[in-house]
């Protein structure tokens, strides 16, 4: 019997099966190591956070017990506080909130960590007009407000966890509240809150005095802000859609982005913004804070589940000490999105509000906003917004009328053009030569028609971002629909259609059947004024396509959409309808056309540089061609 022989092939796959083998198990005992170092890591964070939670329940504990003198408590406090025990023993150290208002906003501040605990703006609804709710941005404990301090002897203290001693002043209409976290008669760290009348802007001033023997001032003292946003809005994935935090970094303001988990470094931050769609809550400092961390996390994963929050917003922003010290001059913002209210605060923070960017920007802010807030100062929203569109389509029909006439001129020399595609239609280049100078001739610019368009654009564009910012149309109705800057329901569907929604909006409906009518009245004209080019896609088709593609992406996309930009769009194609049907029955003469054309073409032609150098270079391409056939 023959002996068999491990084959050549045979020792390189047990070869390659040994290396995999150990490759797995060395990945394998790496895992392991890096999970357990994981683990050992997170056992330590949980092990310092459990003590930290510890020392904070006996302070706690030690603050309401009232069996033990006050030498003993104020001993005890002095082993968790150190120094900051003597606030501690101040008959404000207790459960209690100070409240300043105004016409605008009422703020509750609470004793224990000296921050803003509610913050209520008196002249806003929730979800509907008449709701009863006002718009509530800090409420029931969802917000946080914390100054991370350390100590000479190693301590890590949070204001949030320490009682401040309240002082409330007036000078003139001006309410003054100083809260201060005391560790001595005449050593402490202040929080000066400065509310004035018929004003959403409060100064807000963080300094200390007295605490650089306290404090480790060799390191930051980390300020601590959170915002858990309330939804206030009638939709809460269209609300939420625009819930962002934005922040201006070393002079230029950005925004985080809209995924689920966003995170930023700034490396001067000189504002954060929480902006809720219509309403902002923004802190500002008059010096830059280098180093701040911002974070977003969205927390709608189902509408129909997740309807009482927004967005999870948190900020980091390192305080650093100057000569052993803290001394920030800041402001507080609780207010609407409102552009032309944020602009008259000279801060940049008009800049929060999403009017689009480069000219987009320009023409709302120049154009837009102007143009609107003049008609919706004496005249309701629904009527402003249709008069509004008018004077922007009159003011754009002489570049409407002008594509119309190109559209004619080219319709009018189609026959001529595919008389030149036939003739040459072995010969391309030469084609292309030939059609060039019968637009020459005839004096025809073929995209005459297409600039017009493009000049129109920005507009269109500009509408889509000025809309849904316009807070003018939050919670006003007309006609049919109740809230201008929300979705126009007239019926809820039993079920859930996949990008359109739960429900039906009429003013989508108008605005896609006018587009239909408007397509299908210009595609025909569109199509003859553009012959089929070789190598190039047929307009003819395409617009075919586009007729009924442009209205049911009207259905889809702005069936959730507010309201208003519906109407917009609705009456600004019924007014490009009408102008159209005035320009082609009063201003365009097939026949006159024609005959212009002809006359055209007898009269010597002028060479602009850009037609002398395209038939120069075809004429290259004509030769080279020549000389590659030779």
């Amino acid at each position: 019997m023959e002996e068999k022989k491990f084959d050549k092939n045979s020792i390189i796959g047990f070869a390659l099966i040994f290396g995999i083998i150990m490759w797995m198990m060395y990945n394998s005992q790496k895992t392991a190591q890096e999970e357990q170092a994981q683990k050992i890591k997170q056992e330590k964070i949980d092990k310092a956070k459990k003590a930290k939670e510890v020392a904070t329940k006996q302070v706690l504990e030690t603050f309401v017990d009232t069996t033990v003198s006050d030498t003993v408590k104020l001993q005890k406090l002095s082993g968790a506080l150190g120094s900051f025990a003597y606030s501690a023993t101040l008959p404000s150290a207790k459960e209690g909130f100070t409240t300043i208002e105004n016409e605008l906003v009422t703020l509750k501040i609470a004793n224990k960590g000296g921050y803003i605990a509610e913050a209520i703006l008196k002249n806003y609804k929730k979800f509907e007009k008449n709701s009863g709710l006002l718009v509530e941005l800090i409420k029931n404990n969802n917000a946080n407000f914390n100054l991370e301090l350390q100590t000479k002897d190693n301590r890590v203290l949070n204001t949030k966890d320490l009682f401040f001693e309240p002082t409330l002043t007036k000078n003139g209409n001006d309410q003054i509240l100083s809260m201060k976290l005391k560790s001595g008669a005449n050593e402490f760290l202040e929080y000066k809150y400065v509310l004035k009348a018929n004003d959403y802007m409060l100064d807000f001033d963080v300094r200390s005095q007295g605490l650089s023997k306290v404090l480790n001032t060799s390191k930051t003292a980390d300020l601590q802000w959170d915002l858990k946003t309330y939804r206030n809005e009638k939709s809460v994935s269209y609300e939420n859609r625009y819930a962002e935090i934005y922040f201006e970094n070393d002079g230029k303001v950005d925004y985080a982005g809209l995924g689920r988990q966003e995170d930023e470094t700034l490396e001067k931050a000189t504002f954060v913004a929480y902006k809720q769609h219509f309403f902002s809550s923004i802190l500002l400092s008059q010096t830059p804070i280098e180093n701040v961390k911002v974070s977003s996390t969205d927390l709608v994963n189902d509408a129909k589940i997740d309807t009482v929050f927004t967005k999870q917003f948190k900020t980091t922003l390192p305080l650093a000490f100057k000569n052993g010290e803290l001394d920030y001059k800041m402001n507080w913002y609780y207010g609407p999105t409102d552009y032309k209210i944020l602009n008259d605060y000279e801060k940049n923070i008009e800049d929060i509000v999403p009017l689009g960017w480069g000219i987009f920007g320009w023409i709302n802010k120049l154009i837009f906003i102007p143009l609107f807030g003049f008609l919706s100062s004496f005249m309701g929203l629904g009527i402003a917004i249709i008069v509004f569109t008018i004077i922007i389509k009159i003011a754009m029909s002489p570049i409407t009328f002008k594509s119309f006439l190109s559209q004619a001129k080219m319709k009018v020399l189609r026959p001529e053009i595919t008389e030149l595609g036939e003739k040459f239609a072995k010969d391309p280049m030469k084609k292309q030569q030939e059609t060039m100078k019968l637009y020459n001739k005839a004096g025809v610019n073929p995209m005459a028609g297409c600039i017009p368009a493009l000049i129109q654009l920005p507009f269109m564009y500009a509408s889509f971002q000025f809309f849904p910012s316009a807070i003018e149309l939050r919670q006003k109705g007309f006609l049919w629909a109740e809230d201008l800057s929300s979705f126009d329901q007239i019926f809820k569907l039993p079920f859930n259609i996949p990008l359109y929604g739960d429900h039906v909006s009429l003013f989508p409906i108008l605005a896609a059947i006018a587009i239909f009518f408007y397509m299908k009245m210009t595609s025909g004209d569109q199509a003859m004024a553009q012959p089929p080019q070789e190598g190039m896609p047929d307009m003819g088709k395409i617009m075919k396509v586009m007729i009924y593609l442009s209205p049911i992406m009207m259905l889809i996309f702005f069936n959730s959409y507010g309201s208003g930009l519906s109407l917009y769009n609705f009456i600004s194609n019924l007014i490009t309808i009408g102008i159209m049907l005035v320009i082609k029955k009063y201003f365009i003469d097939s026949d006159k056309i024609h005959a212009q054309i002809q006359e055209n073409k007898t009269k010597p032609k002028t060479e602009s540089k850009f037609q002398r150098k395209m038939r120069e270079m075809m004429e290259q391409a004509e030769e080279q061609k020549k000389l590659n056939k030779k």
